[in-house]
């Protein structure tokens, strides 16, 4: 069996946590609980340049929180 996170030619989905950390999550499986798609279905490689353009800080967000620095989120589109 092949690990559905892993298929180039699969459709993917973009999600974000509350803490600001991104996934890769495969389209087919149903999107879990606490996270939101940033991104609809794409391949792989597309959903993976988006991550790598918009998490470019990997602290979590709380932990921005508590240090004062900021931490920026950018809204699904924008």
């Amino acid at each position: 069996m092949s690990n559905p996170f892993e298929q180039e030619d699969s459709n993917y989905l973009v999600l974000i946590n509350e803490e600001g950390q991104y996934s890769l999550w495969p389209a087919s499986i149903p999107v879990p609980a606490g996270w939101t798609q940033m991104l609809g279905k794409a391949k792989r490689r597309v959903c993976l340049d988006y991550i790598a353009e918009q998490w470019t800080d990997l602290k979590p967000l709380s932990l921005c929180d508590e240090t004062g620095m900021p931490g920026v989120v950018q809204e699904a589109g924008g």
